[in-house]
């Protein structure tokens, strides 16, 4: 990904952040990542390898500008050897600004290193944060019971649709009558 001229980089934010360009004008660099995860994550039974199940454990990540939020999930995944789903997922970016913390939901077509390189190299201006998908309070329903709650809200939708339609017919009748009553010749 090529930066739009528009970006300020200085060269001492570069170097700050480990940053390299390439020739083909790609930024390589590290990024942080603080996991916030309210669970341990499945990871595979012969790893090796430390769970990221500490809330708060910070990790640092090798990357290009142009690898995505999806590819830096994977990327966090992949060196702990964790077997979930990467659409289990979400990475933040955490922003400070006059005391207040924001954190906002990336998508998976944004760019994290491009994110770190525009905000420069202070953490307490941005950072990165990965957590599980906000799933609510479905996990505590088996799967017949999901399935139920499914058919009662399709015939309850059925029923507005029935309702709506009949709504509509009665309104066009109305109208009819009325356009009837307008034309009708003298």
């Amino acid at each position: 990904m090529l930066l739009p001229s528009s970006a300020t980089i200085h060269p001492a934010k570069c170097v700050l952040l480990s940053l390299l360009q390439n020739s083909n004008g790609i930024y390589t660099g590290f990024i942080k990542v603080q996991m916030e995860l309210c669970r341990p994550p499945q990871t595979s039974p012969n790893s090796g390898k430390l769970s990221p199940s500490s809330n708060g454990c910070m990790n640092t990540l090798h990357i290009s500008s142009t690898n995505t939020v999806g590819e830096v999930i994977e990327a966090l995944l992949k060196k702990f050897l964790v077997t979930e789903s990467p659409a289990k997922f979400a990475l933040y970016k955490r922003c400070h600004r006059e005391d207040q913390v924001y954190a906002c939901k990336l998508s998976d077509r944004e760019h994290p290193l491009y994110l770190r390189l525009v905000a420069g190299p202070r953490t307490d201006t941005l950072s990165f944060v990965l957590r599980e998908h906000e799933i609510g309070e479905w996990e505590a329903f088996s799967l017949p019971e999901l399935q139920n709650f499914l058919r009662i809200l399709d015939k309850e939708e059925d029923e507005q649709l029935q309702n709506l339609r009949r709504r509509y017919a009665a309104y066009r009748h109305k109208l009819q009558e009325a356009l009837r009553e307008v034309w009708k010749p003298d």
